[in-house]
């Protein structure tokens, strides 16, 4: 590990901090404003639906203007979308915090990005490590996220305007971070090869298929649980205090294995962390069906979110292999928009089944994509298989 390095885990543990206040009050807040309950969940599939479209254009500045710049583009963006989201609460304006959080979509388009600007600040051998460990600085939005929505909830005239008007103090420390990281300078473009293969040539590979089918699909089946679950456990009775604590552990078991996942994958592989994550993601349906009281919801979040990890961060190091340098642009940001595209179907979902079926049925419809999950990996392991496909050719 670096300096550049911890810089970067010091701005991924901001910005999981900021998604995990979005995560913790944004579903309460679109309830209490929403004209329909089921529209409950549109401000958190807004912040998707705003990452989704902005992987374009965050591709295009990161190619620009390099890492730093766009960067910091991204924490403009979200000073300005959490200052917009605290006017919309204190105006109990329900489609303004919509626009707001799908202008915030800029930022998380952005900080998809922190996991590979940390694989190009290590040597290649410490690649899946560094992946890993930035991933870990989550854990400083495990504990701030919970606890500033709580601390902050009843600051001003409104319920949770105050914990908006904190994100954008967030926004304002990580600009000061970000400032002082080095990032290496761009490879030299060689004339006729600038973006290399074309992108549906790059889409092609299997390597790139079921790299971004466990980043993408492992990011579904967690945002749909993690969504729903301040709702569905406000339905069941228990306070904002315990959803906090739940969402907390929630987002440990996310970011706590990054001390450990790239050891993982070192030692055992890609495959085999993916089908542990697979794993553990059908136990948490078990324990999330199993009843509702607080510590069901606490096991089920955190095994899902260790399950998210396993994935992700495998997933994330696999697909290093699908893309040359001249490539990694355009080849990022179509495995973000993939990822975002399916959080924009799962965060839907989240609300309309949670509050219209309940929380039964959400996690029964969970099985889906950890099933398509299963699917994948196990695809990719039997073609790899075979003689003459080794299934990781990029």
């Amino acid at each position: 590990m670096n300096r550049n390095l911890w810089l970067m885990v010091a701005a991924q543990g901001l910005f999981l901090t900021n998604n995990v206040v979005f995560i913790a009050i944004n579903g309460l807040v679109g309830l209490s404003l929403a004209p329909y309950s089921w529209m409950a969940t549109l401000p958190v599939m807004g912040y998707v639906v705003g990452g989704a479209l902005a992987t374009g254009p965050v591709a295009w500045t990161q190619s620009r203007w390099g890492r730093k710049v766009s960067f910091q583009l991204g924490l403009v963006v979200a000073f300005l979308s959490a200052v917009m989201a605290t006017y919309a609460v204190m105006t109990t304006n329900f489609w303004l915090l919509v626009i707001a959080t799908v202008v915030a979509g800029y930022y998380s388009a952005n900080g998809q990005l922190y996991r590979f600007a940390a694989a190009e600040l290590a040597k290649p051998d410490y690649r899946e490590r560094a992946v890993s460990m930035v991933l870990a600085g989550g854990l400083v939005g495990a504990v701030v996220g919970p606890n500033l929505a709580k601390w902050t909830q009843l600051l001003g005239d409104k319920p949770f305007a105050g914990a908006y008007a904190a994100l954008a103090v967030i926004a304002l420390i990580s600009m000061g971070v970000l400032a002082t990281v080095t990032f290496p300078p761009e490879p030299p473009k060689k004339r006729g090869v600038d973006g290399g293969r074309p992108l549906l040539q790059i889409m092609r590979q299997p390597v790139f298929i079921v790299s971004t089918a466990a980043a993408a699909l492992g990011y579904g089946v967690m945002n749909l649980l993690m969504a729903a679950s301040p709702i569905a456990m406000q339905v069941c009775g228990h306070p904002f205090e315990d959803a906090a604590l739940v969402l907390e552990w929630h987002v440990i078991g996310m970011f706590g294995p990054g001390f450990f996942t790239g050891h993982l994958i070192k030692r055992f592989g890609t495959m085999p962390i993916m089908a542990a994550g697979v794993v553990l993601n059908l136990l948490c349906i078990v324990i999330a069906l199993s009843g509702v009281e607080v510590m069901n919801f606490l096991v089920a979040l955190f095994l899902v979110g260790v399950g998210w990890n396993f994935l992700f961060t495998a997933g994330t190091a696999l697909s290093l292999k699908a893309y040359r340098p001249e490539e990694k642009d355009k080849a990022q940001g179509a495995i973000n928009f993939c990822v975002f595209a399916v959080m924009m179907v799962s965060s839907f979902s989240s609300g309309a089944l949670v509050t219209t079926q309940g929380w039964s049925i959400l996690n029964y419809g969970s099985l889906v994509p950890v099933g398509l999950t299963g699917i994948a990996v196990l695809w990719y392991v039997l073609r790899s298989r075979k003689p003459g496909h080794p299934g990781a050719a990029a």
